[in-house]
């Protein structure tokens, strides 16, 4: 029987309470995630320009799902059993689902605004361009911390199931490194949603016709993701070691569980996406449905 030493600040309740957690979030947001990905590349109404900023959304989320799967199992083992370069490739996948997805809510944001408010049409080639653009610079922003490139450093997280950027070092690295991600993927999305959305919500108010609640996106984007990043900053400036391990790792978990939450607004809270993803599970049309 393998043996193993509980993190520091953790006991066998909190491997089992955080690991369920994890795997719940990952199994329903992995369920939730591959059936919308499914539905846009099998039913032809679903595969449009537009929608394809909605599928590559799920697909970033779908990887988040995978890698909070693995922390699952690895925290019901009570110890990480992938070693230390499967440390590095869990931190790079999820640092690259992290930032793409986030890039792909201001994307659709971007769009809808066009939609509502300006009425010009997604071309192909557009959302491919940018998609392709936003991939590749989560990619590239993900390997940085590598040894190969050394601008901060992925290490193991306060309960050792999982590998992130390592915020507990403080140095400059970690500071310029931390700061621009937050800037080009925080802050600017955020920007882009709100302003989106703000206009939106004037448009949907002056012709009566509130086709869905332009609040939700932002507000889920920061309930999920600002108390971790909040955390990252502030381990810009103090020791973040004084702070619960408990705490430090609630933060990361309540994050991972975004995937879910963006299936549920984005996929099945789209009315359009939803019909189509009701014909991928069925066959019926929405037409045939009301009939």
């Amino acid at each position: 029987m393998a043996t193993y030493t509980l993190p520091e600040g953790f006991d066998d309740f909190d491997m089992f309470a955080f690991g369920s957690v994890l795997l719940v979030g990952a199994v329903l947001g992995f369920f939730l995630n591959f059936i919308s990905i499914m539905a846009y590349l099998r039913v032809k109404e679903l595969r449009t320009p537009s929608n394809f900023f909605v599928f590559n959304l799920a697909l970033a989320d779908l990887s988040l799902n995978c890698n909070g799967l693995a922390s699952a199992y690895a925290s019901y083992l009570r110890y990480w059993p992938f070693g230390p370069e499967g440390c590095q490739i869990h931190g790079v996948q999820g640092m690259t689902s992290i930032l793409a997805g986030i890039s792909f809510l201001g994307a659709v944001a971007w769009d809808r605004y066009h939609m509502y408010c300006t009425k010009q049409k997604m071309f192909w080639s557009t959302s491919l361009t940018i998609s392709v653009i936003m991939w590749g610079l989560a990619i590239f922003w993900s390997v940085l911390p590598l040894p190969s490139f050394g601008w901060g450093v992925f290490d193991f997280e306060p309960m050792k199931v999982g590998c992130t950027l390592d915020y507990t070092r403080g140095d400059r690295d970690y500071i310029t490194y931390m700061l621009s991600i937050t800037l080009l993927y925080l802050i600017f999305p955020l920007v882009i949603m709100y302003s989106s959305y703000n206009s939106i919500y004037a448009y949907f108010k002056k012709t009566h016709n509130f086709k869905f609640n332009t609040g939700l996106p932002v507000k889920t984007l920061l309930l999920l993701w600002g108390p971790y990043v909040v955390m990252c900053i502030y381990a810009c400036f103090e020791n973040t070691k004084l702070v619960s391990p408990k705490i430090r790792m609630a933060l990361p978990v309540l994050a991972k569980l975004s995937p879910l939450a963006n299936a549920l607004l984005y996929s099945y809270g789209n009315e359009f996406y939803r019909g189509g993803i009701w014909q991928f599970l069925t066959g019926q049309s929405q037409t045939d449905k009301r009939k």
